[in-house]
């Protein structure tokens, strides 16, 4: 299973917590984060850019 989110740099902290407090059964196979950067993110309905776009 895969699960993508994207948030807010003000946020991520809380998001990381909030997922390895869900996810975490202490054996093999709980899974891994990974953070990265997106560069620009558009909604195609309404044309918002970046941060509104979220």
């Amino acid at each position: 299973m895969k699960i993508e989110i994207v948030v807010a740099d003000d946020i991520l902290e809380q998001a990381i917590e909030a997922i390895i407090k869900a996810a975490r059964t202490g054996k093999i196979g709980d899974g891994k984060i990974f953070v990265t950067s997106v560069e620009q993110v558009v909604r195609i309905r309404t044309g918002e850019t970046n941060e509104s776009a979220i």
